[in-house]
């Protein structure tokens, strides 16, 4: 039985070699499906370890309020959504200094999300975001100072021209000198560096690479805007109180908000790993839509592996015809052909696994996630190709068995 196989899988090798041309351009379509398939995974793999990675360096014992609506939602059934009053800046001052539990509580807002930062011949693309924050906001947000120092409360209230800057804009100004104490533009504004923040990495946008802060009351009073929004987060002393401390921020907001009884709250309380299964469960939906993707693409290459083996079995009529009368049963005859399918999509499906590979963590890089493996969409990628090999090889390698050995000898 073994030896039959290898026999067949020689014939196999030695009629792709036959046919080179053929036999690679139908591996680059199986490769092109597959290299879609695993490309695409990998890449939503380390976007979501990115995702993860960032909103649990923000703690389990902290959670957000924002006003409703303004989180991501998807697939609304056709409705249009409510439109509720945003957080304005004297109702979140008010929370923070209403709210009593033991708890830090942050507050800020984005100033712009399209602004170049200049220092000399130095500058940004302009798409960075300037967001202002108060005294608290680098602990609930997870951050870290790697040089500098934050905002201290009297900076805060007088709205002092200072920023801290992210990793990526220190590295982008200043290649080859310290950014601390250094007066960069920010638009119309000058402002001194008294800080920078450790690399965090990119994750989709929510970390703090590429985002510049300054005090919160500068923010309001050099970046205008109509009816700006304020988010409040809470870090609480003991995660085991988080649910205890939502309910009593949730009450006080009601309060502040001046929400009527029985009605639903016009803001949100988000824990920081709601928001990320949230992002989650977005982040599955694309993942079925890749595989659908994928396996259509698949199907198209099993459509045309099937009409080139069908091609094949009709240009090896007479070889087939020498088979049979050597001794060739049909059973030998049919696991040729079929074993030619597989071999063909096997091979291209280990290409289509490397372009693959590469094509994820070549994103992976770009938004700071470590290198990735992909097992289990390496494993699905055989699979796949095994059953497309199986599928598109299956009718030729019966209508090959099935041709009479005198009618084949006599083909021209």
């Amino acid at each position: 039985m073994k030896l039959l196989l290898k026999e067949n899988i020689r014939e196999a090798v030695r009629s792709i070699r036959s046919q080179m041309l053929r036999a690679i351009l139908t591996m680059l379509i199986i490769a092109v499906g597959i290299t879609a398939l695993v490309g695409i995974l990998t890449s939503i793999d380390a976007i979501a370890n990115s995702l993860s990675s960032n909103f649990s360096s923000m703690g389990a014992n902290t959670f957000s309020i924002q006003n409703r609506g303004a989180n991501i939602h998807v697939g609304r059934g056709g409705k249009k959504a409510k439109r509720y009053p945003r957080i304005s800046y004297d109702q979140a001052i008010s929370f923070k200094e209403r709210f009593k539990y033991p708890a830090t509580v942050s507050i800020s807002t984005r100033a712009t999300a399209l602004a170049t930062l200049k220092y000399r011949r130095e500058k940004t693309n302009p798409n960075i975001f300037v967001f202002g924050i108060d005294e608290n906001y680098l602990a609930t947000g997870g951050y870290e100072l790697e040089s500098g120092r934050n905002f201290s409360p009297e900076e805060i209230r007088y709205g002092a021209h200072q920023v801290i800057i992210g990793k990526e804009i220190a590295n982008k100004l200043f290649p080859d000198t310290d950014p601390l104490n250094k007066q960069i533009s920010i638009g119309a504004g000058k402002y001194l560096v008294i800080g920078v923040l450790e690399k965090k990495g990119s994750g989709m946008g929510f970390s703090g690479d590429k985002n510049a802060f300054i005090p919160l009351t500068n923010a309001r009073t050099y970046f205008p805007r109509s009816n700006p929004t304020f988010l409040l987060q809470v870090m609480t002393s003991d995660p085991e109180g988080l649910n205890t401390a939502i309910g009593e921020a949730t009450a006080l907001m009601r309060t502040i908000r001046k929400d009527p009884p029985g009605e639903e709250s016009s803001f949100e309380s988000m824990k920081s790993d709601n928001i990320s299964q949230m992002l989650m469960e977005n982040l599955s939906m694309i993942t079925i839509s890749a595989t659908i993707i994928g396996l259509i693409t698949l199907l198209g290459a099993a459509i045309g592996l099937m009409n080139i083996m069908l091609v094949s079995v009709t240009e090896r009529t007479r070889e087939i015809g020498v088979r049979k009368a050597t001794g060739a049963s049909a059973g030998i005859i049919r696991n040729q052909f079929l074993i030619e399918a597989v071999v063909i999509c096997q091979l291209g499906g280990l290409l289509g696994i490397i372009f693959g590979l590469i094509v994820g963590n070549v994103v992976a890089a770009i938004i700071g996630s470590g290198f990735i493996i992909p097992w289990a969409w390496m494993i699905l990628g055989v699979v796949l190709c095994l059953g497309v090999g199986l599928l598109s090889g299956i009718y030729p390698a019966y209508k090959a068995a099935k041709l009479d050995p005198i009618e084949s000898l006599r083909y021209e």
